[in-house]
């Protein structure tokens, strides 16, 4: 090879190529399709928080010619300021549906104890020989277990016969047993009826007997959706 070919060579080599378009593309295309550059891409994680990041962002006091800035802020505390009142308020639901329905009023008298212990005081009186008010105590306790469990629900002015109605329906293989219990506890409540060891025994075994069946439905509170 001549000197003269040889220097023309180093020239043309050391001549930057200047590619068509199309080539040119398809050079950059090829050059982000390498492993380094598809790793630094951004994730959705990552535009999702420059998104949070950029509204958040966003949320600052406006610079005295006008309002219009402030409105973002002041909604979002409006809007966390409710859920805070609703909390408050009216609690979380499920605790707050039991604490409608699991005290308070029973038949006519304001009695805020548990399942438990209107069960001990039907047991006392039976073993005291007081019948009667073993059956008004079993009754009770009856009723009040279901209402703790929220199957049948029970307000002020709740009657014997309408819980066993409704009970009837959550309950359906046990509605004669408890028409018959309701108008035991509303004979001796309020006929002067007396009732005997097999009265209690009755409204006891009924009781054992719902504590364990499954309801086929649910009473509803006022307003309260069915999921």
């Amino acid at each position: 090879m001549s000197l003269f070919s040889a220097v023309v060579g180093a020239i043309v080599a050391e001549v930057p190529v200047e590619p068509g378009a199309d080539e040119a593309r398809d050079w950059l295309v090829n050059e982000l399709g390498k492993p380094p550059y598809q790793a630094a891409r951004p994730t959705w994680f990552d535009r999702l928080s420059q998104g949070i990041g950029d509204w958040l962002d966003s949320l600052r006091l406006p610079d005295g010619s006008g309002l219009g800035g402030l409105v973002p802020l002041i909604v979002v505390i409006v809007v966390v300021a409710l859920i805070v009142v609703a909390f408050l308020v009216f609690g979380r639901p499920r605790l707050n549906r039991r604490s409608q329905v699991a005290s308070g009023a029973l038949f006519g008298a304001d009695d805020s104890r548990s399942a438990a212990e209107l069960r001990a005081s039907a047991q006392r009186a039976a073993a005291e020989g007081d019948f009667d008010l073993a059956v008004e105590e079993a009754f009770r306790a009856l009723a009040r277990q279901l209402t703790e469990r929220t199957i049948v629900l029970t307000a002020p002015g709740t009657t014997a016969v309408d819980f066993a109605r409704r009970a009837g329906t959550a309950f359906p293989d046990a509605t004669n047993e408890l028409s018959t219990c309701a108008r035991l506890f509303d004979g001796v409540r309020y006929l002067e009826q007396r009732a005997g060891r097999g009265d209690y025994d009755r409204v006891a075994a009924l009781d054992r007997h719902l504590q364990s069946a499954r309801p086929a439905t649910l009473d509803r509170l006022p307003g309260e959706l069915v999921s």
